[in-house]
């Protein structure tokens, strides 16, 4: 008879950093995996082309039900499905609710959690917290970004915005340009800025801080510029400020001037996943409020008959060999990200692997044998 008993690995926060999530370059690496499977179409996701972003619920401006979420800051519901092939062959899910009110009481605005399933049966393998295996993808990203499209001989990163996100970014990108020497720094909120430059100082002492008082100081003579940026707060860098040869990693939504975007090479995470969200766009009009991404903008001169998504690379094409990465020293280039749940999946699989073989995590049984009605 065959053994219909199901067990799956439950992982705390605890377990996570234990099995090695914050390990930054080798989630890197995970990362490079990832997109070569990408590149090579061994993958899957969510909506009618098989790779959107997720599902989302967003709560209404107003109800008649007293317990019900209404519209505020940040608030929402997401659900991001993936399988990912090669040696991960793994299904998962990453599921959050969103809330920035969740500061004031002293949580993440967002709180994660990643599901792992056996892609055959269905089966939960693991279920994990989720907001490191987040925001550890979310900025190693730039750095196979960096590793493929910057100049080898990069000294200088400018960095804007200093949350999380970009913490994470400047820690992914300083390994994959271990020549960096100087990162000028530059946050609305001057402690941010200070809080980035101390934690710069201590992880990477052979680097230099300069805390800037605009970003016109911070992107001249920058080699790469990492800006992310929340909310409404939608930068904009000016493109004679900028240097040839630089790299503009993006994670988050930047404002340049349309002339530089038709001119400079857009390198994308996954064209499939942002054509989706321009069909969206089409139906739900301003999709600068609802996403914030630079590749927006690729939609408006798309649509104004300006560019074609032809003129929009594959960041997975180019480490697959597809395509060429950085063509000249002074080839200018955007990097333009959305996120993907099959970051999250890949770094999930690893960690659950990490952590079984380390005896890791908590065993819990979701049946020995399923109840039949």
């Amino acid at each position: 008879m065959a053994n219909t008993k199901i067990d799956f690995l439950y992982l705390n926060q605890d377990d996570m950093v234990k099995a090695g999530v914050t390990d930054m370059h080798r989630c890197i690496g995970v990362m490079e995996e990832m997109f070569e499977l990408l590149g090579k179409g061994d993958y899957l996701m969510g909506g009618p082309n098989r790779n959107s972003h997720g599902i989302e619920i967003t709560p209404p401006l107003t109800s008649p039900f007293p317990n019900m979420p209404v519209a505020s800051a940040d608030r929402r519901f997401m659900a991001m499905p993936a399988y990912l092939g090669g040696r991960f062959n793994m299904a998962g899910c990453k599921w959050y609710g969103s809330n920035r009110e969740n500061i004031k009481k002293g949580l993440p605005r967002s709180i994660l959690m990643v599901t792992l399933n056996d892609p055959d049966t269905g089966a939960p393998v693991a279920y994990m917290s989720g907001n490191l295996i987040s925001s550890m993808r979310t900025g190693a990203v730039p750095g196979v970004g960096v590793k493929y499209l910057a100049n080898p001989d990069s000294e200088v990163v400018g960095v804007i915005g200093c949350g999380v996100i970009n913490r994470a970014c400047v820690t992914a990108i300083k390994d994959a340009c271990p020549n960096l020497k100087l990162a000028k720094i530059y946050d609305v909120i001057p402690q941010s800025a200070e809080n980035m430059s101390k934690y710069i100082q201590k992880v990477f002492p052979d680097m230099k801080t300069v805390i800037t008082k605009s970003i016109e100081e911070t992107v001249r003579d920058a080699d790469i510029i990492t800006s992310a940026t929340s909310g409404s707060a939608k930068p904009f860098i000016d493109d004679h400020w900028l240097k040839p040869g630089v790299l503009l990693s993006l994670p988050a939504e930047m404002e340049v001037p349309k002339e530089f975007m038709l001119k400079a090479r857009k390198i994308i995470d996954n064209k499939k996943m942002h054509m989706l969200w321009h069909d969206y766009k089409k139906v739900q009009g301003n999709f600068h409020e609802l996403v914030g991404i630079i590749s927006s903008y690729m939609m408006e001169y798309i649509d104004e008959g300006l560019m074609t998504w032809g003129d929009v690379t594959n960041i997975g094409d180019i480490i697959a060999g597809k395509v060429p990465g950085r063509q000249s020293h002074d080839e200018q280039i955007i990097f333009a990200m959305g996120g993907m749940p099959v970051s999250d999946v890949a770094w999930g699989t690893e960690i659950y692997h990490n952590a079984a073989k380390m005896g890791i995590g908590t065993k819990l049984n979701l049946w020995d044998t399923p109840y039949k009605l």
